[in-house]
């Protein structure tokens, strides 16, 4: 049902609206699929799949609709990219990073907002949250020094929200914070060289003396655990969770991943004879069978755990943050998928055999860009379920504060 808010202002509702943008993400699959070899040899997504993401409204999918956005939620988010993932991860995770870090941009305060999305609704944000960046007090905000490795779609960036920590006088740390910077006071370095999600364009950017004014810093433990900043709070979405929010954003291309790679293993099976069997197809083949049974259960696992965690922060987005426990849940729930999706494949690589690694195939692509993808820092497993393990036997450490 719609909600009263889109009855009242004559909106389509949220479903209607991510049922329209999945089937735009659903028709952009053959170009994506068309370039992704481009994408690669060139380290970054081409332009014109990143014009078609924009005209699509991806980068639009989580900005405010006073800005032109389409203002969806999790949820339409995750479907999009996990749509988009299905052909090309770099071209799912690009349009992924900078819906999310333009929805990050919503928590600050309406001057930051306004600088950013008012001066240009089609701004685009990039960002690292890791706080490799200080910033020492200055009259009216602070001066930021920095490098931020993996800015993903850094290319088409006109904004960057990075980490930093904030430093007083005396050089003592008073607080984590999320700087947001215009994208000409940083500097980019040439410095993303990796064997997966080549085209995301997971580049350096760097700081040097770079001045920020105070309405463009948040604080990271104070926004995690539900601040808000922000005057427009009929706008829902921006209640959302932080760390839950900024966690299963990222499954979304991987389990897109996860699809393409069956889909592809279900199709050649149907042809491609078993070597050294008598089996003329590999789907007549029992341990063929299995593997691709198991492998649909492990991708199926996934999506359990993601949508579910993702429904759940988009319930409470209206009465604010959830508890840690369910927050906890959430971090173990984000690994846990990330490495079903992972095991699919490497299950699926095994029933196709060694032509799936030749450099034309799809699933060697997929295989490289789920390696890397799924070893985010956010989606370690051994974290998620340490935190959600101490939650669970009520050990009160806190070991990060993105839950």
């Amino acid at each position: 049902m719609p909600n009263s808010r889109d009855a009242v202002a004559g909106v389509p509702s949220k479903e209607e609206t991510r049922a329209r943008i999945v089937a735009r993400a659903a028709a952009l699959r053959p170009l994506l699929r068309e370039h992704a070899g481009r994408g690669e040899t060139d380290r970054v997504v081409p332009a014109r799949v990143v014009d078609a993401l924009g005209e699509a409204g991806v980068f639009r999918l989580l900005t405010p609709r006073r800005y032109g956005g389409l203002e969806t939620d999790l949820r339409t988010l995750t479907e999009v990219s996990e749509t988009l993932g299905a052909a090309d991860g770099s071209s799912a995770w690009t349009g992924m990073i900078i819906a999310v870090t333009n929805w990050l941009a919503c928590l600050f305060p309406d001057e930051a907002q306004e600088e950013v999305f008012g001066a240009d609704p089609d701004a685009r944000l990039t960002g690292v949250a890791a706080p490799t960046g200080t910033a020492e007090k200055a009259p009216g905000g602070w001066r930021l020094n920095g490098r931020w490795s993996y800015n993903s779609g850094s290319p088409y960036a006109t904004w960057a929200a990075v980490g930093a920590l904030l430093k007083d006088d005396g050089g003592a740390v008073v607080d984590q914070a999320l700087v947001l910077i215009h994208a000409g006071d940083l500097a980019v370095e040439d410095t993303w060289h990796m064997a997966g999600m080549k085209g995301t364009a997971g580049n350096t950017l760097t700081a040097q003396d770079v001045f920020v004014p105070e309405h463009r810093v948040l604080s990271v433990p104070a926004t995690a655990e539900g601040a808000r900043v922000r005057s427009h709070t009929e706008e829902t979405l921006y209640g959302s969770t932080f760390g839950p929010m900024l966690l299963l954003c990222l499954v979304g291309p991987l389990l897109g991943l996860g699809r393409a790679a069956l889909d592809t293993v279900r199709e050649v099976a149907a042809v491609k004879p078993l070597s050294f069997t008598t089996h003329s197809r590999q789907a007549d083949s029992v341990g063929v069978q299995i593997q691709v049974a198991q492998a649909a259960l492990k991708l199926e696992t996934a999506r359990l755990h993601t949508y579910d965690a993702v429904d759940a922060v988009d319930r409470a987005a209206p009465s604010g943050p959830l508890d840690y426990a369910a927050r906890a849940h959430i971090r173990a729930q984000v690994g846990y998928a990330a490495q079903q999706i992972l095991g699919a494949i490497e299950i699926l690589l095994n029933a196709h055999g060694s032509s799936a690694f030749a450099d034309t195939h799809p699933l060697q692509r997929i295989w490289r860009d789920a390696g890397v993808a799924t070893r985010h820092s956010g989606l370690i497993p051994a974290i998620g379920l340490e935190v959600y393990g101490k939650s669970l036997l009520d050990v009160d450490e806190r070991v990060s504060l993105m839950v």
